[in-house]
């Protein structure tokens, strides 16, 4: 018999559907998938041998589960994915405000049907995309939202007493019963309503305005919580911590690569198609994410999350567009200098300390971006402190040079692709220093390289960087200092 042709007690039962818990529904689901080799959180990376087997051994063992990290480690996602591991369709009985089992009801409206109707009871089956219900834990978070209480004009119209279990309005909690329940931000929900949950979690027992009602719900819980908020806005109560089964820790990308896969997975590709970005340009953007998660202007218990780096690269695509449609080119590839309009992605996304606040926002911002620059830079050319050595002394000299003879080199923000170009060009050793030590790659590459070149170089102050509203000038060091003078 098929599920469409299910419509009463008497057909379920006909067709031999057996009554699970849905702790034993995930648990039967996800042992099907580890068997078959399919993967059971997807588009979640750097958490393979970490964050996801934990979790996956939280499932296995019944557990209600606390995901403790900072922000952007993709907490809510793994509990959205849960849903994944739910069978597609469960019946419930119609009308039923808690998703009652037509086999196993524990409601009274659920049970009186039953009574009253036999095996011509209705039902109705529920996917399991409707079987997810997710809370924020805000201090205005009442034991009413989440649980319930008294309706008093259900009361007056059924003509009951406060007594009879038909008059409760039933919160969040109840009307989640065999679904998955997220209630994200633990730590900021009062402590006197983290104590409604006690009996929930351990007992399957509410109580609402001194009304204890025995009803065995069957939830899966997962909490989220930042350690930050341990110390700023609230805490776990001790004896809620000691009911929730599993505390996974979640964790920021290890590598770049990873943190490169995420955000390109997170990025509409489709929405700037004439705008080339190197990769060099990518790594720099997640490169700024590590630089900010250890730099001692930012605070390293908010966390810098990975949300900070998918806007980022946004706005570096965005301004590499404008530019494109401002200058009437076809096409165009991302510049250093684009790195600008991603400033704004940065200020909003990072909590300063003292000394942060004191060098300003923007100005953080930049220093980041020039340290990402100042890493990779590493990585690619010979560092500079070990120029001292005789051999390689002279492997800049010939870029430096240009410098000391000509005034200054100008890129506009609004330069067309041949006038850039032809700018970058006028060096004509950047060429050369690039094809010794990086592969060439396209045209579109080696022109950010080389503007990538002059970037490092200022960084380790062999030629000075000069921001303005309209471009950034690049010259020699010392000659600008004695223009200073």
């Amino acid at each position: 018999m098929k599920k469409g042709e299910i419509k009463t007690l008497g057909s379920l039962k006909a067709s031999g559907y057996k009554v699970r818990s849905l702790h034993e529904e995930l648990q039967t689901n996800l042992i099907a998938k580890l068997n078959a080799g399919e993967p059971t959180f997807e588009g979640i990376h750097g958490y393979e041998n970490s964050v996801i087997p934990e979790v996956e051994r939280a499932i296995l063992s019944g557990h209600n589960i606390n995901l403790l990290g900072l922000r952007g480690q993709a907490k809510t996602k793994i509990a959205r994915q849960m849903l994944n591991l739910l069978d597609e369709w469960i019946p419930v009985v119609e009308g039923s405000e808690i998703n009652d089992d037509p086999l196993h009801p524990i409601s009274s409206f659920a049970k009186e049907v039953i009574k009253k109707k036999g095996d011509d009871t209705p039902i109705l089956w529920l996917h399991r995309d409707d079987r997810f219900f997710e809370k924020l834990a805000t201090p205005d978070v009442s034991v009413a939202d989440l649980i319930g209480d008294i309706d008093p004009i259900k009361a007056v119209n059924l003509k009951l007493s406060y007594s009879d279990e038909r008059v409760l309005h039933f919160g969040m909690i109840p009307r989640a019963h065999r679904c998955i329940f997220v209630l994200n931000e633990l730590p900021d929900l009062q402590a006197r309503i983290q104590v409604s949950l006690f009996s929930i979690l351990q007992e399957h027992e509410i109580q609402i305005r001194g009304f204890k009602l025995r009803l065995p719900l069957d939830i899966q819980f997962v909490f989220t919580a930042n350690p930050e908020d341990y110390t700023n806005r609230g805490s776990i109560v001790t004896p809620l911590k000691d009911r929730i089964g599993s505390q996974i820790l979640t964790h920021y990308p290890k590598t770049l690569e990873i943190a490169k896969t995420i955000t390109q997975q997170e990025v509409n590709k489709e929405q700037f198609p004439a705008v080339y970005v190197p990769e060099l340009a990518r790594d720099i953007i997640e490169q700024i994410g590590f630089e900010a998660r250890d730099s001692e202007f930012v605070d390293e218990k908010s966390g810098v999350s990975a949300r900070m780096s998918i806007s980022a690269y946004q706005n570096l695509l965005s301004t590499a567009f404008r530019r494109m449609l401002l200058c009437g080119d076809a096409h165009t590839t991302v510049r250093m200098s684009d790195f600008s309009g991603i400033i704004p992605a940065i200020t909003g996304k990072v909590e300063l300390v003292y000394e942060g606040e004191q060098e300003g926002a923007d100005q953080v911002a930049y220093l980041l971006i020039i340290r990402a620059v100042k890493t990779l830079f590493d990585s690619i050319f010979p560092k500079i402190e070990k120029l001292k050595h005789p051999e390689n002394t002279a492997f800049y000299d010939e870029i430096v040079l240009w410098f000391n003879e000509n005034d200054e080199l100008f890129i506009d923000d609004g330069m067309d692709n041949s006038l850039y170009a032809e700018t970058l060009n006028m060096v004509p050793a950047l060429e050369k220093t690039i094809k010794k030590h990086s592969p060439m790659g396209s045209k579109d590459d080696k022109d950010f390289m080389s503007e990538f070149l002059l970037w490092g170089l200022s960084a380790y102050q062999k030629i000075n960087l000069n921001r303005s509203v309209s471009g950034t000038s690049f010259n020699d060091a010392f000659s600008d200092y004695i223009k200073g003078l």
